[in-house]
């Protein structure tokens, strides 16, 4: 199910830097555009893991689901600015997908496997970003229609949906509706995550994301003002990254996480990730500008499947859905920051420059790998 869904997910991916100029969109529309999805899906990610714990995970997954479909169905149609906005905020609204996903895996491996079990997600959305955004640059046309591909995002969405009801079962045997409802609200996010000493691990996620996110964005605008690439040229390279990705976490991560353990492993994920935007910011040839890309996030992919598990060992068992929830919403904040943060230094200063911005933002996250802290365990 979480392979269909991404799939729909891909396919948007390196059109949606393209479709948006047709109807008059700028460089900082464009980022506007990713932004709203980020900042939508921010502000509602800890309400949907909160109701996962609550009424389970399978009901949750399946709504999330199926309102992404209809927001691809709508993007396919969009004749306006404004409706490719709302298509995207309606998709950032059900964007729980990722966090329920997260919290169903949490469930069914222990501890010494949750890494290994984080990466078989990760490894579904590779596997997405193999075949979704190869699927977007083939199936949109030359003279830039997209609603072909957008129609295929909901139909991939809508198989999810209907492979989720018949064949996926309910792992949260814990919730029982409105009986616990008082429970497990009675403490704030906040104080629970203090409790749990979660803060700065939550803070990474958004790190994480805002330069990944930032790099999504920039690349597909970088390549095609020095390179005159367009939406295949950058559906294949997010291709060949998908296919790394799939392949890292679904094939490697297990053995990797036994030889090198979580830490030390996030450690080396995340210098690749620092390498990679370095390079970027000197980088002016085909070679090195997707050379920059794919050590960069090769890198980064591995490191949100640890992040995930290191979460999920601080979370207390009826709240892991709460956890995983507050992960995504912190993710999905700094795929706000990023976009919209790399659009304005891009339109004042180019794109050396901020891509130099970012690397430091990746410096930090460095810093903290490299610090005490991820190796601190949760509050007894």
């Amino acid at each position: 199910m979480v392979l269909l869904d991404l799939v729909g997910f891909g396919i948007i991916i390196p059109i949606l830097p393209f479709v948006a100029p047709k109807l008059g969109a700028s460089e900082f529309d464009i980022a506007l555009i990713i932004a709203s999805y980020s900042l939508f899906a921010g502000v509602v990610g800890p309400w949907w893991g909160r109701l996962s714990d609550r009424f389970g995970r399978k009901p949750i997954l399946m709504i999330c689901t199926s309102g992404s479909a209809l927001a691809y169905a709508a993007l396919a149609f969009a004749d306006h600015l404004l409706t490719i906005y709302l298509a995207r905020i309606l998709a950032g609204i059900v964007a729980g997908n990722f966090a329920v996903a997260s919290a169903i895996m949490t469930d069914i491996t222990a501890p010494t496997e949750r890494a290994k079990g984080m990466g078989l997600i990760g490894a579904a959305f590779g596997m997405g970003l193999v075949l979704g955004p190869v699927m977007g640059g083939l199936l949109s046309t030359p003279d830039g229609g997209f609603t072909l591909p957008c129609l295929m995002a909901s139909i991939m969405s809508v198989l999810a949906v209907l492979c989720a009801w018949v064949f996926l079962p309910e792992s949260n045997r814990s919730h029982s509706g409105e009986r616990n409802a008082h429970q497990k609200t009675r403490d704030s996010l906040p104080a629970l995550l203090r409790a749990h000493r979660s803060r700065l691990l939550l803070l990474q996620f958004v790190l994480h994301t805002s330069c990944v996110s930032a790099a999504t964005y920039l690349f597909p605008l970088w390549v095609s003002a020095l390179l005159g690439w367009g939406a295949r040229e950058v559906g294949i390279i997010y291709g060949i990254q998908g296919a790394i990705m799939a392949l890292t976490q679904g094939l490697f991560l297990s053995f990797l996480v036994q030889f090198f353990g979580e830490v030390r492993l996030l450690r080396i994920c995340v210098s690749l990730f620092f390498a990679g935007f370095f390079i970027a910011v000197f980088a002016t040839d085909a070679v090195t500008m997707v050379g920059s890309a794919l050590v960069s996030l090769s890198g980064a992919t591995l490191c949100m499947p640890v992040l995930n598990s290191l979460l999920s060992q601080r979370a207390p068992p009826d709240q892991t859905g709460r956890f995983m929830g507050a992960a995504s919403s912190a993710a999905a904040w700094g795929r706000v920051l990023g976009p919209v943060l790399a659009g304005l230094l891009l339109s004042g200063f180019g794109f050396a420059p901020t891509w130099a911005v970012f690397t430091g933002f990746v410096g930090v996250y460095v810093g903290w790998a490299f610090s005490p802290a991820p190796t601190r365990s949760r509050a007894g």
